[in-house]
């Protein structure tokens, strides 16, 4: 996929809740000298921005403070200002400057520093005593509470019950998270929550706070399935798969709550994750604070209630958590790699082992294990030139979903997203992609991106044709040239997907309607020039025609081609005809705010 990158402009100022990311515990309520908390201000995967806040809570004037902390082994400072931080082995110490030792009553002072790894700070100390103000450093946090159980089951509400935690200081009260986010705090081993939605599967947690606010483990989970109501699922037995992008919580404001408000959910069998890096050999995380940090409001939330700094899972792995417990049907897949981190494909290659049991590790995280059905590959491309060229073998893709099946599984889908180069000699060849075929549940051969403005004076050709036309640029460079090429080698239509691109490409300085015609450049885009959504594309540029499968439309001295809902049943009816396995497509937020292309995917397939 030509054009998936990652968005990374602007995250390094996006500022985390204040201590809601290290487990440390909040300021006691009891009378204090000092406490000292700890947040986040950027995460970047392989590094993070840190800050931490020393802040006066006694009558009297502090002259000097000390914080001290360990971090786990990997993870480091690199640079620090506002204090003189210094380390033994994985112990920390930061000293106040001669500026900003001194703190009044009630007043507070910062300092900052960059960090390495991704680890969290841990026993925590100011001035000898704990960081929460108490002079007993090192106090427990509370035990997990016993497992809910669920009782008086009706369309709306559920009671649930559990066996108290315990702890050395007493127990405060407990928290109540429905599908991962906190609904009610308690100060009994139950309660009772309505408002509920008939025929909904719920998963409920409990986590316990003691006297002096610190949080304990959470409980395990119980599922329940309120009664009454109907989840209906997608029509047909093909597959139906849309790629969410991390980065599309950010400028695109696309959330995983769109699904649902545009329909979609309802029309879908499956959702790739994009993208996990792929670095050292190892599957990582893309984006942390996306992922797995990011807190929601209530009207961004699928639940509709709004996240807590404090709750174990945010970000959008708990949205699709809550998603997949609105409409069980639908299956999540991770998908690593993609344009942008495909380049570290190779060294994963060089040990498909090692690189299986670290994706494998990520997926099966016990934080986020519920959301994820298995994992989707994105290598663009192996043995053949992508962002970046890759030399290692023929062999090698086939060894590496290998090693991804043996780790993962049968009870886990695996996954991969191919080249639809069908050229003598062309992607599809540089690899043994019918050897893998067997290791994998589908392919989804990407038959979008084959023209397009990075040819900066054209001509002028649709990036998604269904089938050949005379003055093609390129023979070969198509679906049908595609999937003809994947099932001469042996590879099962029913493990091929086609693939639908919900944006169009586009030419600037273009003199013709009819494809074909020269250009000067890429024509502007909302987010990159040559490339527009299909939603604003419907009414800015609506098509003027069609060719080989795909709409075209021309409009002033601008050239677009783009797939419409006409051409989506086309191209569906020619799939079933192939005896393809579905369709998938990139991504969720080119879609109208009614999710009409899906719709047309899943009426196509119907």
């Amino acid at each position: 996929m030509r054009f998936r990158h990652r968005a990374a402009a602007g995250f390094a100022s996006l500022l985390l809740p204040l201590a809601g990311l290290v487990g440390l515990a909040s300021p006691a309520q009891a009378a204090t000298t000092a406490t000292a908390t700890f947040a986040k201000t950027s995460d970047w995967g392989t590094g993070f921005g840190g800050q931490w806040t020393v802040k006066n809570t006694g009558t009297a004037a502090i002259s000097t403070w000390t914080v001290e902390w360990d971090f786990p082994s990997g993870t480091s400072v690199t640079s620090a200002w506002d204090a003189d931080v210094t380390s033994s082995g994985t112990h920390w110490t930061a000293k106040n400057k001669s500026y900003n030792g001194t703190i009044a009553p009630g007043a507070s002072v910062s300092f900052g520093f960059n960090g390495a790894g991704s680890g969290s700070p841990s026993n925590c100390k100011l001035n000898g005593d704990s960081c929460d103000g108490t002079t007993v450093p090192g106090d427990a946090a509370p035990s997990a509470p016993g497992t809910p159980t669920a009782s008086n089951i009706t369309n709306t509400s559920v009671n649930l019950s559990w066996s108290a935690a315990t702890d050395d200081k007493g127990i405060k009260n407990y928290d109540v998270l429905r599908d991962g986010a906190k609904v009610a705090t308690v100060t009994t081993t139950s309660y009772t929550n309505t408002g509920l939605t008939a025929g909904t599967d719920y998963s409920y947690t409990i986590q316990a706070r003691d006297t002096v606010d610190q949080t304990g483990p959470v409980s395990g989970a119980v599922a329940v399935h309120t009664t009454g109501g109907t989840t209906t699922p997608p029509t047909g037995n093909k597959v139906k798969l849309g790629y969410l992008t991390e980065w599309g919580t950010y400028t695109r404001n696309y959330q995983v709550k769109n699904l649902v408000t545009s329909g979609s959910a309802s029309k879908i069998t499956h959702i790739n994750y994009a993208f996990g890096n792929v670095t050292n050999g190892q599957c990582a995380i893309g984006d942390a604070y996306a992922d797995y940090q990011k807190t929601f409001t209530a009207d961004q939330s699928v639940s509709g209630v709004a996240d807590t700094w404090d709750q174990p899972l945010a970000g959008n792995f708990n949205q699709l958590r809550q998603l997949k417990a609105k409409y069980p049907n639908i299956k999540i897949l991770w998908s690593f790699g993609g344009w942008t981190w495909s380049g570290g494909f190779a060294q994963a290659a060089a040990n498909p082992t090692a690189f299986a049991n670290s994706c494998y590790s990520l997926v099966e995280d016990p934080r986020w294990a519920d959301v994820f059905d298995g994992i989707d590959i994105d290598w663009e491309y192996p043995n053949a030139c992508g962002l970046s060229c890759d030399t290692s073998g023929a062999a090698a893709y086939k060894n590496l979903m290998q090693a991804l099946r043996a780790k993962f599984g049968s009870n886990n889908l695996v996954t991969a997203a191919t080249t639809a180069d069908g050229t003598s000699g062309g992607k599809i060849d540089a690899a043994d992609y019918a050897g893998a075929a067997q290791y994998v549940d589908w392919y989804n051969v990407m038959t979008y991106d084959f023209f397009g403005a990075f040819d900066a004076d054209g001509p002028t050709a649709p990036h998604s044709p269904l089938t050949t036309y005379t003055g093609i640029p390129q023979a070969g460079f198509t679906t049908a040239d595609a999937i003809a090429k994947f099932k001469s080698k042996g590879v099962a239509a029913s493990k091929l997907l086609i693939g639908i691109g919900f944006y169009g490409r586009g030419w600037t300085g273009v003199t013709q309607a009819a494809p074909g015609g020269s250009a000067t450049g890429p024509a502007p885009g909302t987010y990159e020039q040559g490339i527009e959504d299909y939603k604003v594309l419907k009414t800015s540029c609506p098509a003027t025609g069609t060719i080989a499968g795909t709409a075209y439309a021309y409009c002033g001295n601008n050239w677009w081609s783009y797939d419409t809902p006409s051409t989506i049943a086309g191209k569906m009816s020619w799939a079933k005809t192939q005896g393809l396995g579905g369709a998938f497509f990139w991504d969720f937020s080119g879609d109208t705010s009614n999710g009409e292309l899906v719709t047309a995917i899943n009426n196509g397939l119907a």
